[in-house]
């Protein structure tokens, strides 16, 4: 495929053009195992700005009206669980994701693949207690996971090798 086109869906895996231009700038890759190492680790050599666009780019959790949006089809895949929560709960999520988000200057992100929005309230409740340093870092490492399983998904319907 073409570089633009690749350089798109890397993007839709994860929206840090650090992260994807240099990822883009290694292919083709040797096989899907080859290309997710080589995504943790240059995920965790960008610097901050790099994650903050990444961040940015994610529909908060509990967000209905983001799940409706061009995030649609991915946030539904990764946040169904959180379309069948209560109102208090969706309600709970969105208050704590705006105190999250003027705590910390990003929003919350959570793999929340399996999750119930239960656990990812509880989450959020308890993560708010952590300073700044804690949670950029946890997000990086949640928002790493996000991304593999995203890529994982891109090669189940495409080789991006080429």
């Amino acid at each position: 495929m073409s570089a633009e086109t690749a350089l798109a869906r890397l993007l839709g895996c994860c929206h840090s053009r650090a992260w994807a231009t240099r990822l883009l700038a290694e292919r083709p890759f040797k096989s899907v195992q080859a290309l997710t190492e080589l995504a943790s680790e240059v995920w965790f050599s960008v610097n901050e700005p790099a994650w903050l666009e990444a961040f940015a780019a994610h529909p908060k959790i509990g967000d209905l009206d983001v799940l409706r949006d061009k995030y649609a089809v991915t946030a539904s895949l990764e946040q169904g669980q959180v379309q069948q929560a209560s109102d208090a709960t969706l309600h709970g999520l969105a208050d704590l994701n705006q105190l999250y988000e003027c705590r910390f200057g990003f929003i919350f992100i959570v793999f929340a693949t399996g999750k119930s929005a239960e656990a990812m309230l509880a989450l959020l409740k308890q993560r708010l207690n952590n300073n700044r340093n804690l949670e950029l870092e946890t997000n990086a490492l949640e928002q790493n996971k996000i991304t593999l399983l995203r890529l994982s998904r891109l090669f189940q319907v495409d080789k991006m090798g080429s």
